[in-house]
């Protein structure tokens, strides 16, 4: 048959296509209802993939899974019906060769190098299922084995064909390190990283600066401490490099270990992660952070081991940051810095407040003006620079409390002189010494300084010794006119001192807590009574003007020989005018003009005492014939009573006494008592010839001259004095008293100022009285008629010339 006749062949032509179209169609649905039928009633594996392992696993180039011996291995099965298999309708059998795979699909034997523990149904279904299996460990003499899914099917089993059914199990890579050599290593790496970590904390955070202040002033085991410390911290950027590349090495090699220790990457670098930062991070750092200096002194060699290590590499580096960053000069603090620091610490540090302030102080001192600490001008004690010194204005610079004492004249802001108290020490109140005397012989410089000085300036001003008291003052150029200085307050040490300590110095003088806000100081003594240094007995009962007294002394002293500077010092005289009771004042009675207190003297009438009238007018009757005339200011009687002899006999003139309101004065004893008592039964004997007045000062022996006066001199008794004259007032008065024994006390006064060794008992009235023998004393009354004599002649003389 020719070539065409094969009609009915395969043959290219269209009746082979036809059949084999035909064949083809009958095949697909073979396949088809063999699928159908198969997918109901038996379950089919499709393929293998890995999921996982415990140890080394994977695919290699071939595309056949491959997993280490002795591991847990996840295996995923895909294929249809996979709920029908069971846990042990499924297992490995070995395979020798790979011509074993193609050969035949039946299993010779079922291995139990590969246990099958557990599968999984993952899909509705029935697509996917997990299995998990465990690999027994190879023969010794084996390194790799081939193994082949097999599963149960008709009371048989069946070995599922191809390459993703296929599992090889290899040999486990040999490990180069001992367990436990491993484990120890992994421990000392990550010591290591917590002490490159607490390190790089502690240390850094240890400038150079502080660890100075450490050696200097810090406990013995921190000064050791920090002198370990020291020279490797002063290498600051080579420190810090060497630290972190040694905890950069650290860490990676922990990670590596842990990786080979596990078997699993991602195991090792989650264990690494939670280990580093827990006990290589948080740990340490928390420790050096509050023990750096201990935990860097005890690790020195460590450190310095390191930087040996990573020479080559941090030096270099630390070499460029120090050019491109410069020197590291450590934590410095300025004035605020400071103060802030020490106000912050304050709970923590073991200063007290009160050094505290002190500290502040000092460092805020520099920041200060004058005129936030001075004494507002009108706050001021001052005195004027024509007042006189005499008891009273010294009482009340003594009250102030003051030592330094601004002198102004007219006005307060015009301050021209200093007084110092301690000048004052030799004045005595009863001289009346002008402050100008005192002030032009001490001469103190005035110490001006302007508002805006700083109290540091003001301190070593202070310090240099030319004062402690400084008149704070600016320029004062508002409004028209040329600029002036004006006086704003004044500035002492005392206030420089109390800003520095930050608390207000009290005394026992102080009245105000603060100058500035005046505030009084809390349960305040009682003001001091000066009153208790001035001799009471010499206090003055009536006042009088300064001007009438000394009037009233120079009279005396130069009108009337008895009171003369020859007969009485001007000093004692003075004295004597204070004396309580000398200078007395009477009160006018207009209802009873003839009352017998009006009367100074009675005629024919005992008297021991003489007066001086100062103001008002008295009437005068004298002689046989009662002449009466008026006389008024400075007109004086009884002078011839002050040199009535002492009776050396037992008898006196007795009469009707009298000597005014004030006649029972109280015994007063002291210097010029007036006392008319017995004064021999308070004199004083001693058994040696050495006189004991003359042992004594000189102001106790003037003191005490009543009990000193040797009683041979004095009887019980005096002569009294009789007056031929009458003296009644006719107005107020303001008149001198002054008795005997006073004018006597006076005289022996005298003396023994005069000759201040000389015993007491050797003093007396009478001989000092005799030497002046020569001193002409006239009658009273003739006296007295004379002067109204010439009264009555001026008068007429005037009476004559009125005309003219």
């Amino acid at each position: 048959m020719a070539p065409g006749s094969g009609g009915g062949g395969l043959g290219p032509g269209p009746a082979g296509g036809r059949v084999r179209g035909r064949l083809l169609l009958a095949a697909l649905g073979l396949l088809l209802w063999v699928r159908g039928t198969w997918g109901q009633d038996e379950p089919k594996i499709l393929g293998m993939r890995l999921v996982g392992c415990n140890k080394t696993c994977g695919t290699n180039p071939e595309g056949i899974l491959f997993a280490s011996e002795g591991s847990q291995v996840r295996l995923k099965l895909y294929g249809l019906n996979l709920d029908t298999f069971s846990l042990g309708q499924i297992t490995f059998t070995e395979l020798e060769t790979m011509q074993d795979v193609h050969q035949s699909n039946f299993c010779t034997g079922v291995t139990k190098d590969l246990v099958v523990h557990q599968l999984v149904n993952l899909s509705r279904d029935n697509s996917n299922a997990l299995l998990i299996l465990e690999t027994k460990y190879l023969r010794r003499s084996e390194n790799a084995r081939l193994y082949g899914l097999c599963t149960w099917s008709e009371g048989k089993w069946l070995r599922w064909p191809g390459k993703d059914a296929l599992l090889f199990l290899l040999e486990d890579e040999p490990k180069f390190l001992p367990l436990w050599l491993h484990i120890v290593l992994i421990l000392v790496l990550l010591v290591l990283s917590g002490i490159f970590s607490g390190l790089n904390l502690g240390l850094m955070a240890l400038d150079p600066m502080e660890l100075r202040i450490i050696q200097n002033c810090g406990k013995e085991k921190e000064r050791r401490y920090a002198r370990k410390i020291e020279p490797i911290r002063r290498k600051g950027n080579y420190l810090l490099c060497s630290l972190l590349l040694g905890n950069v090495l650290v860490n990676t090699s922990l990670t590596i270990l842990l990786d080979s220790l596990l078997g699993s990457g991602v195991v090792a670098v989650a264990s690494s992660t939670i280990g580093i930062v827990i006990f290589g991070e948080i740990v340490p750092q928390a420790i050096c952070s509050r023990h750096g200096l201990a935990v860097g002194a005890n690790t020195i060699n460590v450190t310095k081991l390191f930087m040996l290590i990573t020479f080559p590499l941090s030096f270099p580096i630390s070499k460029i940051l120090d050019y491109a960053l410069g020197q590291e000069i450590g934590t410095v603090y300025n004035r605020e810095k400071l103060m802030e620091m020490l106000k912050v610490t304050e709970p923590y540090n073991d200063l007290v407040k009160e050094e505290l302030n002190m500290i502040q102080g000092a460092l805020e001192l520099r920041t200060k003006m004058v005129e936030d600490i001075m004494t507002q001008l009108h706050d001021c004690f001052m005195i004027r620079s024509d007042a006189i010194l005499d008891f009273n204005t010294m009482s009340e610079i003594m009250e102030s409390g003051y030592t330094r004492i601004p002198v102004f004249e007219e006005e307060q802001s015009n301050i021209v002189d200093i007084l110092y108290v301690k000048d004052l020490a030799f004045v005595d109140p009863d001289d009346c010494t002008p402050l100008k005397t005192i002030t032009r012989f001490y001469n103190h410089p005035v110490h001006f300084v302007f508002h805006d000085t700083k109290l540091d300036a003001m301190l070593e001003e202070f310090k240099k010794g030319k004062s402690h008291l400084a008149i704070v003052q600016k320029v004062n150029n508002e409004g028209e006119g040329d600029p002036f200085y004006e006086v704003l307050g004044l500035v002492t040490l005392e206030d420089v001192i109390e800003e520095i300590i930050k608390s207000e110095i009290l005394d026992e003088s102080d009245m105000y807590i603060d100058n500035r806000s005046r505030k009084r100081v809390g349960n305040q003594r009682n003001k001091r009574d000066f009153s208790a240094f001035k001799d009471p007995d010499n206090e003055m009962r009536v006042k009088v003007s300064p001007q009438l007294l000394l009037a009233a002394h120079r009279f005396l002293a130069t009108e009337l020989p008895l009171f003369s500077s020859s007969m009485m010092s001007e000093k004692i005289l003075l004295r004597l005018l204070k004396y309580p009771d000398v200078i007395q004042e009477l009160k006018f009675d207009e209802r009873h003009k003839l009352s017998a207190r009006h009367y100074l003297y009675v005629q024919n009438k005992s008297a021991d005492y003489f007066i001086l009238i100062l103001q008002g007018k008295v009437e005068v009757e004298a002689g046989k014939e009662n002449m009466k005339f008026e006389t008024g200011a400075f007109s004086y009687y009884g002078i011839m009573a002050l040199t009535t002899p002492l009776n050396t006999g037992g008898d006196t003139n007795k009469g009707n006494f009298y000597s005014g309101p004030d006649s029972d004065q109280q015994e007063r004893t002291g210097f010029l008592s007036g006392n008319d008592g017995n004064l021999g039964d308070r004199s004083m004997s001693y058994p040696s010839n050495l006189s004991h007045s003359s042992s004594l000062p000189y102001q106790d022996r003037t003191d005490n001259l009543i009990s000193s006066i040797n009683p041979a001199t004095a009887s019980n008794s005096l002569n009294q004095y009789i007056s031929d004259f009458s003296v009644r007032a006719l107005t107020d008065l303001q008149y001198v008293k002054i008795t005997r024994q006073q004018y006597q006390n006076g005289l022996v006064a005298t003396r023994m100022e005069s000759c201040p060794q000389t015993p007491v008992d050797s003093l007396t009235a009478e001989g000092f009285l005799s030497e002046k023998s020569d001193l002409q004393i006239t009658d009273e009354t003739t006296s007295l008629l004379n002067d109204r004599n010439v009264h009555l002649n001026k008068t007429t003389h005037n009476s004559h010339e009125s005309p003219m």
